[in-house]
């Protein structure tokens, strides 16, 4: 007798519970996904987001540029170099900033954490300013490798946190959509920097050009990331600290 009680009280507190939502608060609801304010807190835009991630891309675009852009400009840099014919010197121009890329992935996640995306994305940006300059001035092999190593620091600094940064501020529905922005980026600075340096066998000191055009999407990313918006991930954690 009293199980049954017990059930009916709580039966009539969801039946009142029920109607007190459906009675009082559903037209404030749908006041709300009328106006379309509801509706943009539960389906945001997709393209709020957008500008902020194209401008992150930018450093998996450079990524993509700076591997290929020795490709077609390798015996135009030897030759002017002086080192023409050492497959060493060869190899370690293009091996170089992968080196350089091995020890700014290390730290990537470290400076992600601790100065926040946007700050990792110009912390990134600045190397590869540096490196680009000293690969496009220098006039011996130890000024190429220098320059070499700090554009690998930047290109392992930023696609980790590109990566990371898109996840955070894409919309759930369009997440896999916006992730794949990436590598597609990647894919286009490789075939910028094939179509770019194609002209450098037939033009002498081309390769130097090849270089300096890096330092313009660098400089974009570095100035376009202090007007993006900060990842509201990092965001929390530096509240609950």
């Amino acid at each position: 007798m009293r199980g049954r009680h017990i059930e009916t009280f709580s039966m009539y507190k969801r039946a009142s519970s029920k109607d007190h939502i459906n009675g009082v608060d559903r037209d404030g609801i749908l006041g709300q996904s009328q106006s379309g304010v509801w509706k943009d807190v539960a389906y945001p835009s997709w393209k709020r987001p957008l500008p902020h991630i194209l401008v992150a891309c930018l450093s998996s675009f450079l990524f993509g540029y700076h591997l290929g852009v020795v490709n077609d400009t390798l015996e135009s840099i030897s030759l002017d170099l002086g080192f023409s014919g050492s497959t060493m010197a060869e190899g370690l121009v293009v091996s170089t900033c992968l080196g350089g890329a091995f020890i700014g992935c290390v730290f990537s996640g470290w400076i992600s954490d601790g100065l926040g995306r946007r700050r990792a994305f110009q912390l990134c940006a600045l190397p590869m300013i540096i490196g680009a300059s000293m690969s496009a001035t220098t006039s011996g092999l130890e000024g190429m490798l220098l320059g070499r190593f700090f554009v690998g620091t930047g290109m392992g600094l930023g696609p980790p946190v590109a990566a990371l940064y898109v996840s955070e501020v894409s919309p759930a529905f369009v997440r896999g959509t916006y992730g794949s922005f990436t590598q597609i980026a990647t894919c286009l600075g490789l075939m910028a920097s094939l179509f770019i340096g194609a002209p450098a066998k037939n033009v002498h000191g081309w390769w130097r050009v090849c270089f300096w055009v890096s330092a313009i999407p660098a400089a974009l990313l570095a100035l376009l990331m202090e007007f993006s918006a900060e990842s509201p991930t990092w965001l929390y954690k530096l509240e609950l600290c």
